[in-house]
């Protein structure tokens, strides 16, 4: 059995970089709420687009929430976590001037108008990963960066 290995936040930011899905952890009236999502990393937050009757959209700007980024390996049993607390606000208009939507990313895979942005510093950002002292961190979704 593996022993659990603290990511050092440096660490941590580079797995985010692997990737472009994640979930999103908040509380609604009803209840809490985990919801996959589409991600950027800019600066030092985590970007995410919303359509603007999601419970994200009208729950998360302003409450503290947790979005959550992993990679498992069940045939060789190893794996990482990431997490990001942080409070939830509004990002930068993603639009041009004529109201068109910049290239930025993330594309959505959910259909539908996803106009809202949402932003999440990375106020606090731990992960850890099992699987063997030396095990390289893989790549994930091909977009280019593993250790």
């Amino acid at each position: 059995m593996d022993t659990l290995v603290e990511l050092t936040a440096a660490e941590c930011r580079d797995l985010l970089t692997t990737d472009t899905v994640g979930r999103v952890g908040f509380v609604t009236p009803h209840g809490p709420r985990i919801v996959p999502v589409n991600y950027v990393l800019r600066d030092d937050a985590i970007e995410i687009r919303t359509s603007p009757t999601s419970e994200l959209a009208t729950y998360g700007p302003g409450a503290r929430i947790v979005v959550e980024f992993d990679h498992l390996d069940t045939e060789r049993h190893r794996g990482w976590s990431v997490l990001v607390h942080g409070t939830c606000g509004p990002a930068e208009d993603h639009r041009n001037g004529d109201g068109r939507e910049r290239d930025v990313g993330p594309v959505p895979w959910a259909g539908g108008e996803r106009p809202i942005w949402l932003r999440v510093p990375l106020t606090e950002l731990t992960g850890r990963r099992v699987g063997g002292p030396h095990w390289p961190h893989p790549v994930v979704s091909g977009r280019g960066r593993g250790y």
